[in-house]
This record gives structure tokens, C-alpha cells and sequence, in this order.
């Protein structure tokens, strides 16, 4: 059995880790697919080397642009590997530009598609990821979904056929990220931080880079956090030229020392993305993590530490259902209210999850091979 799997971005390669590993495992042949989306050391490289994932056999080299332009481009390239390989199966995860256009090139070709991570909606049209989610669970043959809202979500949508319930391929993921990451990752001492003494940020969304006004009150109140104990802020690129846009970040800050600099927001900690395996190590002894990243939200979940959502809505509902997740939007004093209630309020139990998704993707395919 032959399968090509697309990926492009970040969270997909920590996806991609462990069901790669369950498909070798499984005997099924897997070509690899790297789009480009995300293509500096930082946000793509690193991630192969750390996590043992095999090098992509095509890097179709797209890089950023705007969306209709990235994913027609994407759609060109990935269809003219697809008509090379001709795979039995095509697999796609999460829901970036990516996944849209690995699975439409798929579906036009008539070749069937598996999504894993299916079924999640957030319910807000705006955000791209929306759309991608939506359009790629209805051009998908398998649907692998993490959770039991993913299941329902995708029958109020009329889609039943071809549903699995797997469970959670990053919690899998996150098993093995964390046991190398307390051997391997030195970023605690590095930064200069102590177990529970910080907070740690992270900021990538549209919705917040894009709107001026979100941008400027989510950072004001990290910076009023940072009066309390240090705010370790990892900047996406997307989020470093807003702020620099606004004023609000020098355009070096990443090459000159730290001191060199009076800005806006010195108070906070900046670093360059990190490597997986550091963002581990950080989540992990962290106080309370502030993100607008939905993996991050499930990961604090897993870790016990409490998170604070930068978003008005989320896919991961469970994640607040639990109580280790609270919605504080983009508002000052609700994200500083937000931050109050989960360090100061009792700590929930610790979630019930199960560890074999990528086995059972593995082995579902297997079941479907053609």
C-alpha cells in the first residue's frame, strides 16, 4: 500500500511524527510531501531532526503569500506528484492551506483522502482554518477525529460514513516529546527561568495579527503580566511584522542584545520560534501559558497547566469543559481576569486520554486499502 502524506506547517510535523511511525510500522509505504508553508530552521527543519520524522521525499518550496495564491500554487504542485506517485491513499492533517490543497488535488484526481484531525469547527467563518477544515472534511473518504464533539459535529453536517473516533495523534506525540525533552532541552537554563516562575505566550492567529487593536491589548496585558513574573513570548513571523508595523518591536531584536533597546514591550522576554522539544520543556514548567494556538491549548490540558485562550471561541472545547482552559478573547482586563481565575482557583483533575490514535489510523487504513 502506497500513501502520500501532505504536510506543510508547524503543528502538522508534531502530528506527523508518531502516525509515521505507526505507518512503517504498519508495512505501508508513505512518500512525504513537504509543502513549504512553513520553511525557515525554525518552523520546519528542526522539527524532522528532533521528532525522527524521515526527510520529505518532495519539498515543493511554496512559502508565504496570500492565501488563494498560496493554496493555488500548493493545488499546481501537489497534483503533479500525485499524478507521478499515484497512491492508493492521500492523508492530510489539521486544517492549514496545506491541508485544503492536498485534499482537493486528491479529490479532483479521484484518489481518496484521509484527514486526520477531523471534525473540528470552532463555528466562526472568519477564520481561514474554518474554511479549510470544512471544505477538507467534505472532500475526505476516512475521517480520523480526536474527540467526541468532532463525531457529532461532523453528523450535524450530515457526514457519517467513514467516521473513526481515534483519539488524539499529539497527545501521542506529546508522550514522546516530553520524555526527550526533559533529557535533551536546556532552555530553562538558557533563559535564565526557574520551575513555575514565568509565564509563557504565544500569539499567531489572523484574527490577532491582523486586527491592530486586538494586537495592542492582548500585548498590553502581557506587559502588565510581565510586572509580575517574567512573560517568555516565542514571536511567529507573522506576529514580529505586525509588531514591528505597530511600532511596538524593533526590527532586530532577535540580533542585538536585549539591553541595546527601549520599546514598548522590553518588559517581555522575546525569543525566535523554538524547536519543538524547548516548547515542550517551557509548557511544561510553565505558570500558566496565554495562546491563541490550539495545540498549545490541548497540550497545557495534558501538561496541567492551566491556559488562557486569546480567542472569543475554540475547537477544543474539551480543553474548557475540563476547567484547564478559560475564552478571554483579546480584552486587557478579561485575558488579566482570565489569568487570575486559573492560577488562583482549584486545579481540575487530570484528563483521561488514550494513547494508540496513530496505531489506529494505521491500521484503519490498512482495513481501506483498496
Amino acid at each position: 500500500m502506497k500513501l502520500v502524506t501532505i504536510v506543510g506547517a508547524r503543528p502538522q510535523f508534531i502530528k506527523l511524527a508518531p502516525v509515521s511511525r505507526a505507518l512503517r510500522q504498519a508495512d505501508i509505504q508513505e512518500i512525504i510531501v513537504h509543502t513549504g508553508q512553513h520553511y525557515d530552521h525554525g518552523m520546519s527543519t528542526v522539527f524532522f531532526d528532533e521528532l525522527e520524522i524521515p526527510e520529505p521525499d518532495y519539498n515543493l518550496g511554496v512559502g508565504s503569500g496570500p492565501h488563494g495564491g498560496q493554496t493555488g500554487e500548493m493545488l499546481k504542485k501537489i497534483e503533479d506528484v500525485l499524478l507521478a506517485e499515484k497512491p492508493g491513499w492521500v492523508m492530510v492533517y489539521g486544517d492549514t492551506n496545506s491541508t485544503l490543497a492536498g485534499a482537493l488535488a486528491a479529490a479532483k484526481l479521484h484518489l481518496p483522502v484521509a484527514h486526520v484531525e477531523a471534525g473540528l469547527r470552532s463555528f466562526n467563518r472568519q477564520m481561514p482554518e474554518e474554511i479549510n477544515r470544512v471544505l477538507t472534511d467534505h472532500a475526505s473518504d476516512l475521517l480520523f477525529c480526536p474527540t467526541e464533539t468532532a463525531v457529532k459535529n461532523l453528523a450535524n453536517e450530515g457526514i457519517a460514513k467513514g467516521v473513526h473516533l481515534v483519539g488524539d495523534v499529539m497527545f501521542d506525540g506529546l508522550l514522546d516529546a516530553r520524555e526527550r525533552a526533559s533529557e535533551r532541552s536546556v532552555i530553562l537554563k538558557r533563559l535564565g527561568l526557574q520551575e513555575k516562575g514565568y509565564f509563557l505566550a504565544t500569539v499567531h492567529r489572523a484574527e490577532n495579527t491582523d486586527d491592530p487593536a486586538r494586537l495592542k491589548s492582548i500585548m498590553s496585558a502581557l506587559s502588565q503580566l510581565a510586572e509580575t513574573k517574567p512573560v517568555v513570548f516565542p514571536v511567529h513571523p507573522r506576529t514580529e511584522k505586525a509588531l514591528v508595523n505597530l511600532g511596538l518591536l524593533p526590527n532586530d531584536v532577535f540580533r542585538s542584545p536585549d539591553s541595546a533597546f527601549s520599546f514598548p514591550l522590553s518588559a517581555l522576554q522575546f525569543t525566535a520560534p523554538l524547536a519543538y522539544l524547548d516548547m515542550v520543556r517551557l509548557s511544561a514548567s510553565a505558570s500558566a501559558i496565554l495562546t491563541d494556538s490550539g495545540g498549545l491549548q490541548k497540550e497545557a490540558c495534558w501538561l496541567g497547566v492551566p491556559c488562557i485562550t486569546l480567542r472569543d471561541e475554540t475547537e477544543w472545547v474539551e480543553t474548557v469543559e475540563q476547567g484547564w482552559n478559560v475564552l478571554a478573547g483579546a480584552e486587557t482586563a478579561q485575558i488579566l481576569a482570565g489569568v487570575e481565575k486559573q492560577i488562583q482557583g482549584p486545579k481540575p483533575k487530570a484528563p483521561q486520554v488514550e494513547t494508540c490514535a496513530a496505531r489506529t489510523i494505521a491500521v484503519t487504513l490498512h482495513k481501506n486499502d483498496a
